[in-house]
């Protein structure tokens, strides 16, 4: 059962996301944050001991919020066919799909937020985004050497290489989508991966 501490702790935690999504790690000061959530400076202090503790927690939510997200899509696939192919071409529809039932713009991913201001946070808040990553990376080549195991492609491929064409593809969609406020760029390029996929390997 969630305490009022931890509700106060989340909401701190979700304030503070949308405002480094928005304007960035180093522009969100604590005396901001806590005055929108409506605690004292002490208050903070009880949940996090700094901003870099406040980073840490954020990114590991989000590296589990991702993980939960991915695997659900995958698992998907799975009840809907044995086929590894068929399998990563409708986890790739599913996210396409998720992402163009977004309202609005993509708001962002805290795994780039942090990457651009790594000079801004500590070694752990860079290891945790760095690991946030390996988890994509993983879980497509994964996938994709299971393809490897049932198809022959029909151009040299290395399978972590190919994972993170996935993870590269979404990243940049997002960036691309923002920067030309064009939500459907993400979803295109998506489905653009899912078809170079479906050619490299049919028959």
């Amino acid at each position: 059962m969630a305490t009022k501490g931890d509700a106060t702790k989340e909401r701190l935690m979700d304030i503070a996301e949308r405002h480094i999504l928005l304007n960035g790690f180093a522009a969100t000061s604590i005396d901001v944050l806590i005055k929108e959530v409506g605690i004292t400076k002490g208050g903070f202090f009880y949940h996090f001991d700094g901003k870099n503790a406040l980073a840490c927690a954020l990114m590991q939510r989000y590296r589990e919020q991702d993980a939960l997200i991915f695997s659900s899509l995958f698992k998907r696939a799975e009840e809907l066919t044995d086929d590894p192919l068929q399998q990563m071409l409708v986890f790739v529809k599913l996210l396409a799909e998720m992402m163009d039932n977004l309202e609005g713009m993509h708001p962002g991913c805290l795994v780039a937020s942090f990457t651009y201001e790594s000079h801004q946070v500590n070694a752990a808040v860079r290891a945790i985004t760095a690991d946030s990553v390996k988890d994509w990376r993983e879980l497509f080549k994964t996938q994709i050497e299971k393809i490897n195991a049932s198809y022959t492609p029909k151009a040299e491929t290395i399978s972590e290489d190919l994972a993170d064409m996935l993870s590269t593809i979404i990243e940049g969609g997002i960036i691309v989508s923002r920067a030309l406020n064009d939500p459907k760029i993400l979803v295109k390029q998506l489905m653009q991966y899912r078809s170079y996929i479906h050619l490299l390997y049919s028959n």
